[in-house]
């Protein structure tokens, strides 16, 4: 454990797993071999997705991808912790935290394909589509989450935001709403140290982000964010928390983007090689799989098992993409207005006749 001293109080700071798998404390770990388990091969099976995301973008059959490279506890973690009956409001990191949740790799490619139709759940039907503009999925979750509370629902919205996001007014004003409400939300701030090429250092001057929360008088903290046990412990905290009636809670999880922004990005351009290399020895992955490994709870022929199991899942998610019949060019059209302007019905028309015979 860690403590950060603030002018009224203290932020904690949860970690139960060092960076080489051992554990910090003599005391058991707050979950079951069987969570623990899952969480490693959720994570696992997310970084297998993003690789061959990557690797489909840079060949040109899926669109720009943002990868959760070395943030994959951070997801897993808070989404595990989730009940069905909650809401999942995601930025577009978070496919690891939907992936958990019923949103299947089909889906997502769709959507980072440029197919709107990827957004239209199957199984996680009341969940959130992913939100690019920064931070305005805070408001959304923290409206969501004071419907909830309006209609007496025992239910909870989880929001991911970037540390650059807290920057956002948006995010300041639905916090202050968040408190003032009380309103059954759950907020975590992916610190992964960059804001696309901005380093932490320059975004914010507060010793912790978590402490924003002060201010607006939202229960906050900070957590190991390569630590899936720390993760999912904090999460599971505050989301029992929120559903008693005893208000929002900010999370600040503390990790690192491994890969670029995203592929329309080059980070070798702006971080020194030698800290990503640093980084590497503290990512969430290989940590919990040391941890099993020292408890005597997996192998290296489970390991290759998981990694044949993930590697077809992928690939059978892949093939469904690709051989999913575009729509028609009509799709950016239809659902704009009841009845179209006649400016519009003209650009569609154009559209048709530019469309792929």
């Amino acid at each position: 454990m860690g403590l950060h001293t603030l002018i009224d109080g203290r932020i904690e700071l949860i970690r139960f797993l060092a960076p080489d798998g051992a554990p910090c404390e003599a005391a058991p770990l707050p979950v079951n071999d069987e969570t623990l388990l899952h969480l490693y091969q959720a994570m696992t099976r997310t970084r297998m997705f993003d690789g061959k995301a990557i690797a489909l973008q840079r060949t040109g059959q899926l669109g720009t991808f943002a990868s959760a490279l070395g943030q994959e506890a951070v997801g897993v973690g808070a989404a595990a912790a989730m009940e069905a009956r909650d809401v999942l409001v995601p930025s577009y990191r978070d496919h690891g935290a939907q992936f958990l949740r019923g949103m299947t790799m089909t889906e997502c490619l769709l959507y980072w394909g440029g197919d709107e139709r990827g957004s239209d759940f199957e199984r996680a039907r009341g969940d959130f589509p992913n939100c690019v503009p920064v931070a305005t999925q805070v408001p959304h979750a923290v409206g969501a989450a004071y419907a909830f509370a309006l209609r007496k629902e025992d239910r909870v919205a989880v929001t991911f935001i970037g540390d650059g996001g807290t920057a956002n007014g948006a995010f300041y004003e639905a916090l202050n709403m968040a408190g003032v409400w009380s309103a059954p939300v759950v907020i975590i701030i992916n610190n992964n140290g960059w804001a696309i090429s901005t380093p932490r250092a320059l975004e914010s001057a507060a010793a912790t982000l978590a402490q924003k929360g002060v201010a607006a008088g939202v229960a906050c903290q900070q957590v190991d964010g390569n630590d899936v046990v720390a993760v999912y412990e904090a999460a599971r905290r505050a989301i029992a928390k929120a559903r008693s009636g005893e208000g929002p809670t900010l999370i600040e999880a503390l990790t690192y983007r491994l890969g670029d922004h995203t592929t329309a990005d080059d980070a070798t351009r702006y971080r020194d090689p030698e800290i990503v290399q640093r980084e590497w020895t503290r990512e969430p992955v290989a940590r919990l799989r040391a941890y099993l490994l020292g408890r005597g709870l997996w192998s290296k022929e489970q390991e290759s098992g998981l990694l044949k199991q993930c590697a077809e899942e992928v690939e059978s998610a892949v093939a469904r993409y690709l051989a999913t019949a575009p729509q028609s060019t009509d799709a950016m059209f239809d659902y704009l207005y009841e009845d179209a302007p006649q400016s519009l019905l003209a650009q569609r028309d154009i559209a048709r006749r530019f469309a792929p015979k």
